[in-house]
């Protein structure tokens, strides 16, 4: 008998030739001393045949850990005693589980012949996947063989029936246990994304169903493999939580510089393992629900952006894109995945990965908004970002963020890592863009405010700068930039003041204002920030009550600076006519469409001449949006019965409007024989633009930021779908209002949109118009579009 005390501190490979050596000579004592029963015709095993001798037809099987080479100190035994029928199996099984068991060492054990083993495998998911480490230990070799060619045909066979359920298991046991990388004492065997994972991976791939795990999954598996070794080790005794205790001695045995490096390491792995285990499953869950002859039917790509198309259930690049040549490509490919609810293709990720080149500095406009397009998809953008992550593509754009990730949070408010918290932070803030003037500003503020836990110091103070520096590289104005540096800064101060000092004294008050410099748009940035904080680390570290507090601030504090929370947003921006390049001809020169487009910075601008009809605003922004065209402003002026309106236009696939397309769409528009509410009810339809959450519409009125009675800014945001600006002005219309001038802007999910309007007649808009105004752009945001309202004051004008 070997010393098995010795054990723990051999190394792996040593620790299985010691077992295996050991158990080889237990079944060979156990043949030799072990008297085959009388054979006799007609009774037991082959009648008329020789006892058997030596180990012919039994085989010693190690399943588990040992089955795969991989046994872990105090680890217990698991093992299959396979026979083809010999008579005296159980005395051979008890000849070799009892010195097992006298030696103090756990057991599992069964007697198994291959066709009762494959029976259990076939039915039971936790046997099949145990038989599938089958190893031959000692014995019949022939008959280990035939044992593991069993398992795997079954196995196979039975793919449909057990991975779901092994699909199960998992998940219930990460809901259960949770996710190793952001446990700060993370069961490294069972938590989602542990060593668990990594045999899951084998089984399925067992299955032919996806490929073998890489070398670079084996080193990472192997990692959490030592990183168990040394833990039971060190302690001493069977476990697979990395307790706090343990950390240090773990991390130096393993030449690890602290604990923290240790635990850092540990989510790394379980983040790459738990990636790869999310990817496997979707294949798997597609390759189960395919259809029989499903392969020969032409798969649907349907276009969302340019250069990325939807195919199947994820975005892959459309056949003319050009990665070398695109560095937008990356965030616009992971924008309009996460605008769709998708993911990327796993090859459209590795092609991005080796092709896509450096982005410009400071980034392009497109670039910038793209990115915010993307964090403004709120959660769909979550395992988008960790696509991007994972692949190394997240640090191209932003190097800082290598410093962070996966770095634990030692407090127990938090759940995740810093990287993911922020992540997390920018989803909840996408809940929010709905509440503040400036959204993208809120947006990348809740994406860096605690970048400075990458550095030394307070992560307030030394974030600032890091945080400036990023949004100047990202090509936001020097305003921009000290905006976001002062929200990094002082994200922490409306919680801590809440909760550590009188809100109700006007000292308190008084320094709050002075911090944030009396302006109301950062107090209104740094309320939505806290609350997405809070919400992004724990029920605990964001509760009703604190909540309540912060917001009571808030109010004392806007009261002192004596001004609403409005935005500095300027109604009416440069939009000058460009000459018109084409004209269509009607029956009447006064009817004639011109359109002109000119290239501004960042996309188009479009101007329409059009007679003046009822509801041609909305007419021409229905056209627009047929033509893939995100209207950003807009302004009309109405001379002489004609109306010029000019819109600042994005291309949505980057091709730029083509002014004969657009003007015989304005005139088959005003004629009536372009169906615009039916053609755009498809399109939204076809491209499933309802996939990203859609929050309540937020409706409301700024009369004292406009000169004049008679005109009034009403505000709408609302869930940005296709032909928005088309039914919320067709809603405006159809309550008799006209659109003078608009300024519109969407941000991923969002939109918000704001329209000078006024009623034909000059009459102030009363209280009771106000109310039918909103209930109508309310619908509007849902897909209604009203019929138009014919009141005595005459038809509507250009609204």
């Amino acid at each position: 008998m070997p010393d098995l005390g010795a054990l723990p501190d051999l190394p792996r490979a040593e620790r299985v030739q010691v077992l295996d050596a050991w158990l080889g000579r237990l079944l060979a004592d156990a043949v030799t001393g072990t008297p085959p029963p009388q054979q006799r015709r007609g009774a037991g095993g082959r009648g008329g045949e020789q006892p058997r001798t030596g180990t012919d037809g039994v085989a010693l099987v190690a399943v588990g850990s040992l089955g795969r080479r991989e046994p872990p100190p105090h680890g217990d035994l698991d093992l299959v005693l396979v026979h083809d029928g010999r008579p005296e199996v159980a005395a051979l099984a008890d000849a070799v589980w009892y010195p097992i068991w006298d030696a103090g060492v756990r057991l599992d054990h069964s007697v198994r012949s291959v066709p009762e083993a494959v029976a259990v495998a076939s039915t039971d998911v936790k046997a099949g996947l145990g038989l599938l480490d089958a190893r031959l230990v000692a014995g019949d070799a022939d008959l280990a063989a035939a044992l593991r060619t069993a398992t795997l045909t079954s196995w196979r066979q039975s793919a449909g029936r057990l991975l779901p359920q092994l699909r199960d298991l998992r998940r219930t046991r990460a809901r259960q246990v949770g996710e190793l990388a952001f446990l700060l004492e993370p069961d490294l065997k069972e938590a989602y994304g542990g060593l668990r994972e990594g045999q899951v991976l084998r089984a399925v791939a067992a299955a032919q169903l996806v490929d073998e795990p890489s070398a670079e999954l084996e080193a990472v598996y192997g990692f959490l493999l030592d990183v168990r070794d040394e833990l039971r080790r060190r302690s001493g005794r069977a476990g697979d939580v990395l307790v706090r205790q343990e950390q240090r001695p773990v991390a130096a045995a393993l030449g690890l510089a602290d604990e923290d490096q240790l635990l850092r390491e540990v989510s790394l792995a379980g983040r790459r393992l738990a990636f790869v285990a999310d990817d496997t499953w979707r294949r798997v869950e597609a390759a189960l629900v395919r259809r029989p002859r499903a392969r020969y039917r032409r798969v649907r790509r349907e276009p969302l952006a340019e250069g990325v198309v939807r195919q199947g259930d994820e975005v892959v690049l459309a056949r003319d894109a050009r990665p070398a040549a695109d560095p937008g490509l990356v965030l616009r490919g992971a924008a309009a995945a996460a605008r769709a609810d998708l993911l990327l293709s796993p090859y459209t990720l590795r092609v991005l990965a080796v092709h896509s080149p450096p982005v410009p500095e400071p980034w392009p406009a497109e670039v910038r908004w793209w990115f915010l397009r993307l964090l403004a998809s709120g959660r769909a953008a979550v395992p988008v970002l960790e696509q991007l992550d994972q692949e190394g593509l997240l640090a191209r754009f932003l190097p800082e963020w290598d410093r962070i990730r996966s770095l634990p949070q030692r407090h127990p408010w938090h759940r995740f890592t810093v990287d993911r918290h922020l992540v997390e932070a920018a989803a909840a803030a996408a809940e929010l863009t709905h509440d503040v003037d400036r959204p993208d500003l809120l947006l990348v503020a809740a994406l860096l405010h605690d970048i400075g836990k990458g550095w030394p110091g307070d992560h307030s103070v030394v974030g600032a700068p890091v945080a400036a520096a990023m949004a100047a590289r990202m090509g936001f104005s020097d305003a921009d930039v000290a905006t976001l540096a002062t929200l990094v800064r002082h994200h922490l101060l409306l919680p801590d003041t809440a909760t550590r000092r009188d809100i109700d004294d006007p000292a308190t008050v008084d320094r709050v204002a002075s911090t944030i410099g009396e302006d109301p748009q950062v107090l209104q940035l740094l309320h939505a920030l806290a609350q997405a904080d809070g919400a992004a680390t724990s029920t605990s570290a964001w509760s009703p009550w604190k909540a309540h507090l912060v917001a009571h601030l808030v109010a004392r504090v806007q009261a002192r600076l004596g001004a609403p929370l409005t935005s500095d947003r300027d109604p009416d921006p440069v939009l000058h006519p460009t000459e018109p390049s084409v004209r269509r001809q009607g029956d009447d020169a006064a009817d004639a469409v011109t359109v002109g487009v000119e290239d501004v910075a960042d996309g188009q601008q479009v101007t329409i001449g059009a007679p003046d009809r009822p509801r041609l605003f909305s007419r021409l922004a229905g056209v627009l949006a047929l033509n893939q065209l995100d209207v950003r402003a807009a302004k009309v002026n109405v001379l002489g019965g004609r109306a010029t309106a000019v819109f600042a236009v994005r291309p949505r696939f980057g091709r730029a409007p083509q002014p004969t397309i657009l003007a015989d769409a304005v005139r088959a528009a005003l004629e009536g024989t372009l169906p615009l509410t039916e053609r755009l009810r498809q399109r939204e339809a076809d491209y499933r633009q309802d996939a990203v959450r859609a929050a309540a519409p937020r409706i409301s009125w700024h009369d004292s930021e406009v000169s004049g009675e008679a005109t009034s800014i009403v505000e709408v945001r609302a869930t940005d779908r296709a032909g928005l600006l088309y039914r919320l002005t067709a809603a405006l219309a159809a309550e008799g209002l006209d659109v003078t001038s608009a300024r519109i802007e969407t941000l991923g999910a969002d939109a918000a949109d704001y329209f000078y309007v006024c009623n034909p007649a000059g009459c102030p808009i009363d209280a009771e118009q106000r109310a039918r105004v909103e209930t109508a752009l309310v619908a509007a945001t849902r897909g209604a579009v009203p019929a138009p309202a014919h009141s005595g004051g005459g038809e509507p004008g250009p609204g």
